[in-house]
């Protein structure tokens, strides 16, 4: 899986480079998502995520393994779903 993050800026102490961070983690950390292109940008608390998976499982999964996370207000779900994702993989 492939974890791309966008933050406006890069600072160490930046409260949204620690979300994004603790929102990639969550990501790479999630065994349905294997193998899976997710885009990450976060502003303000929203996290949106982009990309393509293989099922709608997999996309309510992605955004499942989010809401346990505390800084999170919102999160936009615009991962599309790959049908031939799933079969070229196999």
């Amino acid at each position: 899986m492939t974890v791309i993050n966008s933050l406006p800026s890069f600072e160490a102490n930046d409260p949204a480079n620690d979300l994004l961070h603790r929102v990639d983690n969550a990501i790479k950390g999630s065994p349905h998502l294997a193998g899976h292109q997710v885009f990450c940008q976060a502003e303000s608390g929203v996290i949106v995520l982009h990309g393509r998976v293989g099922s709608f499982f997999q996309k309510q999964m992605a955004q499942e393994v989010l809401k346990k996370l505390s800084g999170i207000e919102k999160i936009v779900n615009e991962l599309e779903v790959d049908w031939l994702a799933s079969t070229r993989r196999s």
